[in-house]
């Protein structure tokens, strides 16, 4: 499927936001929870954009991102992060497992695993699985075998020879040229109107403007 093209679950009719997350993102992961409660309250709907959060930064700022070399500012700092995602979990009552130093696995191919199954008309359903498996459940590692095992407990006939298919590639960059052609930066980035809401700490500025747009 063409990443330019309505998804066939998309409500004819409905707001729809474009979120662009990267699955593994620890901010992306604590805002994804939130997106039912945010749908049922405004009347939107959101189409799940996956990047690399690394690769999206270097793009968007021409070669380089923060966490290139030593971090510009504290809010770079893992430690920090780690700090400050416990405490939005605690907030929002859901639970986190930081993966840093903790979990094995490659951002760019659990990425391409959920440009795969977007491929297939799955992509957030998918997304939504892989998630606990990088910030909640105790996995030492994740691979190319995880990844298909839960392509196929979802039933996703043909998740296998997508992923493998260079096509698979070629539409996560497509997805990622999109995002940064409309102004993101990083991740997890709110796309809706002409409006960039960047950050989960952005999600209450995001259901301020759409309370206002009804």
């Amino acid at each position: 499927m063409d990443p330019g093209l309505r998804r066939d679950d998309e409500v004819a009719g409905m707001t729809q936001i474009d979120f662009i997350f990267a699955i593994g993102s620890r901010y992306s992961y604590l805002a994804h929870r939130q997106l039912d409660g945010i749908a049922r309250d405004h009347g939107v709907s959101f189409r799940w954009r996956p990047v690399t959060s690394i690769a999206l930064m270097r793009q968007a700022r021409g070669g380089t991102s923060p966490f290139d070399g030593p971090p510009p500012a504290k809010q770079y700092d893992f430690t920090w992060r780690k700090q400050d995602a416990e405490a939005w979990a605690e907030l929002y009552g859901i639970p986190f497992r930081d993966p840093h130093h903790r979990l094995k696995y490659d951002s760019a191919k659990a990425n391409h695993a959920c440009v795969a199954a977007d491929r297939l008309g799955r992509g957030e359903a998918y997304a939504r699985a892989l998630f606990p498996e990088i910030f909640v459940a105790d996995n030492p590692s994740l691979d190319r075998d995880d990844y298909i095992a839960l392509g196929e407990k979802l039933g996703i006939d043909g998740f296998a020879a997508a992923l493998d298919d260079p096509q698979t590639a070629a539409t996560a960059q497509a997805i990622q040229d999109e995002a940064v052609a409309r102004g993101s930066f990083g991740v997890p980035t709110f796309l809706i109107d002409d409006r960039i809401f960047w950050g989960n700490d952005r999600l209450v500025l995001l259901r301020h403007y759409l309370a206002g747009r009804a």
